[in-house]
């Protein structure tokens, strides 16, 4: 069942340890950051996994920028079923790669503009590419890859200037987490698009990397497809935050109400 674009706001939240997680549904989703971009202001959308959750858990700081979204997306499966353990039965999962795909489709047939920040050069070389041949008529008016390293306020204020200049009413942001949450937050007020953080969603759709299929994701095992993938670089993120995942999500469920509909 499909839930209403209007029910898909910071009030409809389930806890997962450190992150109020919505309940969303795609087609909502689409409708609801529509509505979003025409009161035209910024905003930004974060896609929650584990990985997010731990790290808002030990960094608090950090957990009050996502939790300060427009919307918190639930893009992995134990958020999905921590949230139907506490009565949110129509939980779903929606897919940061899903999501932007299905958004680019929405922007292309409806004149809309979409921008991308973040990656290596020739990830958005290659997002450009074949987004010019499925969606010819996507107008991507601003895609940059920013140097690996901070940037100096000089830099950030030509940064913000070309992407206002630019005016996509969508910019998908490839930094990963935590640094593209991170700097959603701080340029919510200085930006009129709305910011979806999607990270890996940039590799994924470049064809650099593969996605988990998704029949292994539903099982909650899309951490395992991904580190065969890249070990060297996801083996603490999976081996040592998802059993310490577990056993907050254990000790908060715990300590919680019984849901009244259970």
């Amino acid at each position: 069942m499909a839930i209403s674009s209007t029910e898909i706001t910071r009030d409809n939240t389930t806890r997962v340890v450190s992150l109020d997680v919505n309940q969303v549904e795609m087609d909502a989703l689409i409708k609801r950051l529509h509505d979003l971009r025409t009161q035209n202001r910024g905003g930004y959308v974060c896609f929650s996994t584990v990985h997010m959750v731990m790290e808002s858990h030990d960094r608090p700081d950090f957990g009050k920028r996502v939790n300060g979204a427009d919307i918190v997306i639930p893009d992995g499966m134990p958020l999905v079923w921590m949230q139907k353990l506490q009565g949110r039965k129509e939980a779903n999962r929606v897919r940061a790669n899903d999501l932007m795909m299905h958004l680019m489709e929405y922007a292309a047939g409806n004149d809309l503009k979409v921008g991308f920040y973040g990656g290596r050069q020739e990830v958005i070389d290659a997002i450009k590419k074949r987004a010019a041949a499925e969606l010819p008529n996507l107008q991507i008016v601003y895609a940059y890859s920013p140097p690996f390293r901070p940037l100096t306020p000089e830099e950030d204020a030509q940064i913000v200037s070309e992407i206002n200049h630019a005016d996509p009413d969508f910019l998908f942001m490839g930094l990963g987490c935590p640094k593209q949450e991170t700097w959603m937050s701080e340029h919510r007020d200085r930006l009129k698009a709305i910011m979806l953080g999607v990270g890996a969603s940039f590799d994924f759709y470049a064809g650099n990397v593969k996605e988990s299929p998704e029949w292994l994701g539903r099982l909650g095992l899309e951490w395992l497809y991904r580190l065969t993938q890249e070990p060297k670089r996801l083996w603490r993120r999976y081996l040592i935050l998802n059993p310490r995942f577990m056993w907050l999500a254990i000790k908060q469920l715990l300590k919680s109400e019984p849901p009244p509909n259970l």
